[in-house]
């Protein structure tokens, strides 16, 4: 009943709340009395409303309209009730300003109301109206801001599910790449392995055949002259000759011995297995030593997959997520220094405006991320350094600068820049951190570049 108000539920023919409401093709509705007396003054069943033709000679009636009246009348007519006087059914015309309450004239001038102040029902009520206005007003600004921080948590809601399936997404490419790495190294190292099996194998089945035709021969040399010892001495005498000639054409040479190498190498595939593709894996595989967080990415800058470039494209509809930088092209590492030494590359390219350097974990979420600010910027052509204690530092750096290269010393108390393409160093700021720091980047289009690492083994 709150959205349909007395006019939405009258008839347009009698301008009075619905009696009998039945409804026309057109989807028109009227009092069934008012209809057909509309009709029996026209020469064709029409609408009212619209003139369009009926044909029906049967009224179908709109009992959802007929509820809706009928439960608008009893509220009405309630309503109406609370306008009379309890005690005299009297309307009630006047406020008693000592008893606080509402009075019909009766009331006025009976015993109980002797000596008391009156003021008309609508004089009376301008002041507390007023005072419920005032009261009203706070409590609608407060609807007002939950309702748009209910849209906000509903989009930051609906992002979250995007996120989720967009990493999901991520991860899976990125193990599949692995697997497949994985599936084609093991099916490498089980080729060489095969490969080996198979030289080695064929390199003893050849000592083997030769071995057996050495065996064969001399094994017929040996049944031989046991043929001629057992033929008598006589036989001996007579074929001796010929037996030493047949015994000296096979000499005794050494015993065989099996030669080194032949086993399988199982150290060479199974030693640091693990390690050794570890290693191999690395090379193919880039570090990059600051990961940019898209959830602080000011909406125009689109993040690559590997969360190590940004560009700029066109703005989009993200949360306003309090860790999210308020200028449009800036974001900040994902990961906070408050120790040790740090290094990374940023590749500002050809762009003519940017600003790198450490943002101070307590200015994340403030409106001027300048106060928190330790950078190397371009501007207008022109290099210059700036912190939140000192005055901007003009800097005379001959050739455009196409990387900068950030040395964080938390614990020594220093923020060096350089130029890693000709090894120059352009500015140091000395200062006390005394809390996180963030990698801070402002730029149209960017990226940080990978860093080779290497691994040590040490014997002791």
């Amino acid at each position: 009943m709150a959205s349909c108000s007395e006019e939405d539920l009258c008839c347009p023919v009698c301008k009075e709340v619905f009696r009998h409401p039945v409804i026309l093709s057109c989807s028109h509705s009227f009092c069934k009395d008012c209809l057909l007396s509309w009709w029996r003054e026209k020469p064709t069943q029409e609408c009212p409303v619209c003139k369009r033709r009926s044909s029906r000679t049967y009224l179908p009636r709109n009992l959802a309209l007929k509820n809706l009246c009928e439960a608008f009348l009893l509220e009405r007519d309630q309503r109406s009730s609370d306008d009379l006087c309890c005690l005299h059914s009297e309307k009630l015309k006047l406020f008693c300003l000592d008893d606080q309450q509402p009075v019909c004239l009766v009331c006025r001038d009976s015993e109980q109301h002797t000596d008391h102040r009156f003021r008309p029902i609508d004089e009376a009520a301008q002041e507390p109206s007023r005072i419920l206005q005032e009261t009203l007003e706070p409590l609608k600004e407060k609807l007002k801001v939950l309702e748009q921080v209910k849209e906000k948590v509903e989009k930051t809601a609906d992002h979250i599910q995007f996120q989720a399936r967009y990493t999901e997404r991520q991860i899976r490419e990125q193990f599949q790449w692995l697997h497949q790495f994985l599936e084609e190294e093991e099916d490498a190292r089980l080729s060489a392995l095969w490969e080996e099996e198979k030289q080695k194998s064929q390199r003893m089945k050849g000592e083997m055949e030769t071995l057996s035709r050495e065996i064969a021969a001399l094994s017929d040399s040996v049944r031989a002259t046991e043929d001629d010892l057992r033929a008598g001495d006589i036989s001996i005498l007579k074929n001796y000759k010929a037996a030493v000639q047949r015994v000296q054409q096979r000499p005794l040479l050494e015993d065989p011995q099996l030669s080194s190498g032949a086993l399988i190498e199982v150290a060479k595939h199974l030693g640091n297995l693990s390690f050794n593709i570890w290693n191999k894996m690395k090379d193919m595989v880039p570090y990059s030593p600051v990961i940019l967080d898209p959830n602080t990415a000011g909406p125009e800058l689109i993040p690559s997959k590997d969360l190590t470039c940004m560009r700029q494209g066109e703005a989009q509809q993200l949360p306003h997520n309090p860790e999210r930088c308020n200028p449009f092209c800036s974001v900040l590492g994902s990961e906070g220094f408050n120790s040790g030494t740090h290094s990374w590359d940023v590749e500002v390219g050809e762009n003519t405006r940017w600003f790198v350097g450490v943002l101070a974990e307590s200015f994340r979420m403030e409106g001027d991320v300048k106060s928190g600010l330790w950078a190397l910027s371009l501007c207008r052509g022109e290099y210059s350094a700036r912190s939140p204690s000192g005055p901007h530092t003009f800097l005379p750096v001959k050739n455009q600068l196409q990387r900068v290269r950030l040395s964080l010393d938390w614990d020594g108390g220093e923020l060096s820049f350089s130029d890693p393409d000709t090894d120059t160093h352009i500015h140091t700021f000395k200062h006390t951190f005394t809390e996180r720091m963030f990698p801070f980047i402002s730029i149209k289009q960017m990226k940080i570049l990978p860093m080779k690492i290497g691994v040590t083994v040490f014997h002791l």
